[in-house]
């Protein structure tokens, strides 16, 4: 007969050491994605920083991206559970990016989609899409952020501080969305 020191249930846990020091904070995954799809994929701001034509003022263009941030935090944060976000911000990241690459197409000077109507913001003709700088846009806008979130391993929380995160997110990024929302369609800009 043997002595054993420790027993054992033959079960392996699920987290083994170290793994919630090395994975990410969910809120981080939030605020990093969101920030990519208001600032990385704003084709406004693009155009203001680079001055060229069609550009609209860089004021306008931030608060626009700012919004966009915020409301992406907003999402992020009411679908930030343990399967969903993932999922959730590889698709925001791709209508991002879509959204961008029809923007910049759009504001062309060459473009007939510059008179389109606000349907089709998110919508290219078929000639649109066959287009080499939309491919460009939309492979290095949603590309580097796809690999990224898909590598990065998220910090497991149990239910109660899931939800507190959630909740302290939602407010965040409300606290962003307000007044960003109100002085874009005001106009004060």
């Amino acid at each position: 007969m043997s002595l054993k020191l420790f027993r054992s249930t033959g079960y392996s846990s699920i987290l083994f050491a170290g793994e919630t020091r090395v994975a990410m904070h969910p809120g981080w995954l939030i605020l990093f994605t969101s920030l990519w799809v208001g600032f990385a994929c704003n084709a406004a701001l693009w155009r203001g920083l680079g001055s060229s034509p069609g550009g609209g003022s860089v004021g306008q263009a931030v608060m626009t991206g700012a919004f966009a941030a915020a409301a992406s935090g907003v999402v992020l944060s009411l679908l930030g559970w343990r399967r969903t976000l993932k999922p959730a911000a590889l698709s925001i990241v791709f209508v991002a990016a879509l959204a961008a690459s029809t923007a910049w197409q759009a504001a062309a000077p060459d473009s007939a989609a510059a008179s389109a109507p606000l349907s089709g913001v998110l919508v290219l003709s078929w000639r649109g899409l066959l287009h080499w700088e939309v491919g460009a846009i939309l492979a290095g806008l949603a590309l580097p952020p796809a690999i990224w979130i898909c590598k990065t391993r998220v910090r497991r929380l149990p239910g109660s501080q899931q939800l507190g995160v959630n909740v302290t997110g939602i407010l965040a990024a409300g606290a962003v969305l307000a007044p960003s929302g109100f002085l874009l369609f005001r106009g004060v800009l």
